[in-house]
């Protein structure tokens, strides 16, 4: 991957609503070396998707629970933790598997509409896995940062009044 490769996933990862003619113009290539430039990270699977971050406490009634669960897991000869973490990111509950150094091996995070719902997953589908030999499961109670952005209540200016 050359530097202006990167440079045009790092301007994407910022913002992937970037229109083509903007990247461009910051990188100084033209629009269509930017499109091709897209084209080939894409069909190369480094770009795999764009997605927008959503701070779902704001105007919705949404009451979906993140769950993190730690997962101590044996890893099965001549595949490791690869097989393992893959049942794992095919069900439709997780959005992110992770390998962790540490006491547990695996970080998977799931998302569902109740703690009980939660509850089921790992009970019934995560614990049932053969290679899995304990859970711990963390539910998120409030988004602080996420992907670099603060998720902030209140914008309260922090300047110093000055007054004559």
């Amino acid at each position: 991957m050359d530097s202006k490769e990167r440079e045009l996933l790092q301007l994407i990862e910022k913002n992937g609503r970037l229109e083509n003619s903007t990247i461009a113009r910051l990188m100084g290539i033209s629009e269509d070396e930017t499109e091709q430039m897209i084209e080939k990270l894409e069909k190369e699977k480094v770009i795999l998707g764009y997605s927008a971050i959503i701070n779902w406490t704001k105007g919705t009634d949404e009451g979906a629970v993140t769950a993190m669960i730690d997962v101590k897991v044996t890893p099965k000869r001549g595949v490791g933790f690869d097989k393992v973490a893959e049942r794992i990111y095919r069900f439709p509950e997780v959005k992110a598997v992770y390998l962790m150094s540490g006491v547990y091996d695996l970080s998977v995070s799931i998302e569902g509409k109740n703690m009980a719902e939660v509850g089921r997953f790992v009970s019934e589908k995560l614990s049932t896995i053969d290679s899995v030999i304990s859970t711990t499961t963390h539910f998120i109670l409030k988004k602080y940062k996420h992907d670099g952005l603060v998720f902030s209540e209140n914008e309260e200016d922090k300047r110093i009044v000055v007054s004559p």
